[in-house]
């Protein structure tokens, strides 16, 4: 299908439905100085079923810039009211993932999608659940600038930052000046984003580590309806790989959860960047490591248990024209469906022992 011919109704419904406010990103508070990280660069220590993290060549890790980073991550001033860190939306104790069905913003303002976990986010492709950001580094500014998240202008928080001298001075150890820039933010979130990483679970041990006894005999039965096309089919969208997994494909599909029982198109997702049609509520397929400690489920998080995520895949999601050819009502028994759920479990695995709140100096 062209896509010329894909933008039929929906663009046009699309004219009076509005989901996610636009968000301008200023260039003009990015300035001359260079965002490359002065340094050695260091490497990132990748667990067991993890494959190595793909790194942009003009923002090399360094021990600074991702100490930097780590700082800023969890600093509230990047928030219009002081209120909100990137972590009140990715809490480091539910596997950087938000408790809230909607994340809130600035005063408690409800926001439209639930929060999805950092862990193993520098393997993603595109950020957010519906790809508007190709990288790390971009979609930094996203949410500070968004007035349903942070709701602080680009302009005010940089402002913010270089008032405080211990970021000028953390801001030199990385990158050879005390200068403060957007780009060199980005830069340094996104590295220290790039550190959240996760395996080395009960699966991994099993699968990639030789250990057979690491898995539960439920959690075995589980792995096989996992990959069986004949009965979950989850590998499908859910990728395991013979070296490493991890458990998305990085793409959009549509499966029916931005859709109401009326079969009508509540959430546009992935559509409001291309404008195609095939991409009507479609979102991100969300990895599936440390799910058991990520709930509330789904986009928005209507779902609160894995089991109500199991149930909603076997009875083939929400009909609309859109719905993946994936997606179809699947005949699993009730010990199947357990056995999938038990085997989710056991991809709980081993977070990073540094990417908590840094012990010294912390902001207030």
């Amino acid at each position: 299908m062209k896509q010329s011919e894909s933008r039929s109704p929906i663009a046009a419904k699309l004219a009076v439905i509005v989901l996610l406010a636009p968000v301008a990103i200023m260039c003009a508070c990015k300035s001359t100085p260079s965002a490359r990280p002065v340094g050695a660069a260091v490497t990132v220590n990748v667990p067991l079923g993890l494959p190595p993290i793909p790194v942009p060549k003009d923002n090399p890790p360094t021990a600074n810039s991702i100490a930097l980073g780590r700082r800023l991550f969890y600093d509230a001033r990047l928030s219009k009211d002081d209120s909100l860190s990137c972590a009140s939306c990715h809490h480091p104790q539910a596997a950087f993932a938000d408790v809230q069905a909607r994340s809130l913003g600035v005063g408690g303002t409800p926001g439209l999608r639930n929060a999805p976990t950092l862990v193993n986010v520098a393997y993603s492709p595109a950020l957010f659940w519906d790809g508007r950001a190709k990288s790390l580094e971009e979609q930094v500014g996203i949410p500070i600038a968004d007035p349903l998240e942070m709701n602080q202008t680009l302009e005010s928080c940089i402002a913010k930052l270089t008032a405080d001298p211990t970021y000028t001075a953390m801001f030199q150890s990385a990158y050879g000046s005390g200068d403060i820039t957007l780009a060199r933010v980005e830069n340094a979130l996104a590295s220290f984003e790039r550190t959240i990483l996760s395996g080395d679970s009960p699966f991994d041990e099993y699968e990639y580590g030789g250990h057979k006894d690491a898995l539960t005999a439920a959690q075995i039965r589980g792995l096989a309806v996992f990959t069986d096309p004949a009965k979950g089919n989850c590998a499908a969208c859910h990728t395991i790989g013979p070296r490493n997994a991890l458990f998305t494909d990085g793409l959009f599909h549509n499966t029916g959860e931005g859709v109401g029982g009326d079969g009508q198109i509540n959430d546009y997702g992935r559509f409001r960047q291309t404008l195609v049609d095939v991409d009507a509520a479609a979102f991100k397929t969300p990895t599936l490591r440390n799910i058991a400690l990520t709930a509330p489920y789904m986009h928005d998080g209507k779902l609160k248990t894995l089991s109500d995520v199991v149930d909603f895949y076997v009875g083939g999601g929400n009909s609309n024209p859109y719905l993946d050819k994936r997606i179809y009502p699947l005949q699993l028994t009730s010990q199947e469906k357990s056995d999938l759920v038990e085997f989710m479990k056991s991809l709980t695995g081993k977070l990073p022992q540094d990417a908590g709140p840094p012990a010294e100096g912390a902001p207030k």
